[in-house]
């Protein structure tokens, strides 16, 4: 298939999907590929750019596409509405792609379209999220209830087994708000009891956990701990806010509320370094890019994988609807955050 014509075949689809869906595709031409002779095409779907986190795996995908020579249909952005990722997987779908990448922020609603998918033989890879129901060939994901866990313990251990902490939350309606929550919070309840745990959700949304934040130490300025399941949108208000407060203490002097974060952006880890937080999991963007392309291309080929420990440090697991790669996500602390293997220190 020639970038030519993958390109106006995309904009006319695009505009009928447009019209019919009442939504727009949000296409990216610079992420296609330039090249990829006879391979199959491949159709990829960012879930949002309001994340420095998401960002980051938009790049690596970017260059992924390029560097592995991969026939990329133009990228689009569904922009965390399930109507627009609808509409670009339609895109996708009539511009021929033979497998279609995708990270449904919504992971119930998706199902009628991973139905659709099936129904015309085209594999999915979801990236970070798992679908509630709905055929997938593969997910690419760390093990979303470690993250909780290691929060958890992490936490419990700063704090000396007492405190409140405020936990920051992400969508319950997402698989991976919904694992990082359960684990906490049973964590919290076996190990830990006599810590007070405030639950805020907040959807993803950095200004609805920055006012949930402010209310909540107005009732509680002995707070002394906070779980944040995305740093990516979390870091910045809930830092902006205490510094506001004069609650922004470094590691070590009197009055500094402990701090652990996921996602492994640079910022964090500037943070930590900084003493502004304590820790975070390093959620790997590099390799959820790395090997979403890779699983794509090789379901768009006709391969087939089985659950067992892989040759990348990892573990496929069995799910009610596929199989799931699960990748390693290192705890970051003041004693690794310098570590050059970890991906928030290669980026750019």
């Amino acid at each position: 298939m020639k970038l030519a014509r993958t390109r106006s075949t995309a904009a006319a689809a695009c505009a009928v999907a447009a019209l019919t869906l009442l939504t727009a595709c949000n296409r990216d031409s610079s992420g296609s590929a330039d090249s990829g002779g006879d391979k199959p095409a491949i159709g990829i779907d960012l879930p949002r750019s309001d994340s420095d986190f998401w960002n980051s795996y938009a790049e690596y995908l970017k260059k992924d596409v390029k560097s592995e020579d991969i026939n990329a249909l133009p990228l689009s952005n569904s922009q965390n509405d399930i109507t627009k990722l609808v509409a670009n997987v339609q895109v996708f779908q009539n511009t021929g792609a033979k497998a279609v990448v995708m990270a449904p922020q919504d992971t119930g609603a998706i199902a009628s379209t991973l139905e659709n998918l099936a129904s015309k033989k085209i594999p999915v890879v979801s990236v970070d999220t798992r679908p509630d129901k709905g055929d997938v060939y593969m997910v690419v994901r760390a093990d979303n209830r470690a993250y909780g866990t290691k929060a958890c313990e992490f936490l419990g251990e700063q704090l000396g087994g007492k405190g409140k902490v405020a936990e920051l939350q992400g969508a319950l309606d997402s698989i991976n708000g919904r694992d990082r929550s359960e684990a906490f919070a049973q964590c919290m309840k076996e190990k830990f009891p006599d810590i007070k745990v405030f639950e805020l959700p907040t959807d993803w949304k950095g200004d609805v956990a920055s006012a949930k934040l402010q209310s909540l130490l107005a009732q509680h300025p002995d707070l002394n701990g906070i779980y944040m399941q995305a740093g990516g949108v979390f870091l910045q208000p809930t830092l902006s806010l205490l510094e506001q407060k004069g609650l922004l203490k470094p590691a070590g002097e009197k009055g500094h509320i402990s701090i652990i974060s996921n996602d492994g952006i640079p910022q964090e880890f500037d943070a930590i370094r900084k003493g502004q937080i304590d820790a975070t999991v390093s959620q790997p963007a590099d390799l959820y890019a790395k090997y979403a392309l890779y699983y794509a291309q090789a379901a768009a080929e006709g391969k087939t994988f089985k659950a067992g420990k892989t040759d990348h440090d990892s573990t496929i697991i069995e799910i009610p609807n596929g199989l799931e790669d699960q990748l390693p996500a290192p705890l970051v602390t003041k004693d690794n955050v310098d570590d050059k293997t970890l991906w928030g220190n290669n980026v750019g």
